[in-house]
C-alpha cells in the first residue's frame, strides 16, 4: 500500500490496516498524537476503527515538550 505520510510518499507493506496499526508501526501508539487522513481529523477513539486504503495522505502531529 502507498500512504503519503508527513508529506512524503512511503511503501506500507501491508494490504490493509487502520491508523492504529499505523501508528504501532512508527511505535506513536503510547503518545499523544493527531492524525489527519485526507484533511479530516481522526478522533482516537477511532483509530481501530479507520481503515488505511492506498494513496491515503496521512499527517501526524506529536507534541514535544520543553522549555
Amino acid at each position: 500500500m502507498i500512504l503519503q505520510l508527513n508529506g512524503k510518499q512511503i511503501d506500507w507493506n501491508r494490504n490493509e490496516g487502520t491508523v492504529q496499526d499505523l501508528l504501532e508501526s512508527y511505535q506513536l501508539d503510547q503518545r499523544i498524537v493527531v492524525v489527519e487522513r485526507n484533511k479530516e481529523i481522526i478522533e482516537k477513539k477511532n483509530y481501530e476503527n479507520t481503515s488505511l486504503c492506498d494513496r491515503d495522505v496521512i499527517e501526524i502531529v506529536h507534541f514535544v515538550g520543553g522549555g
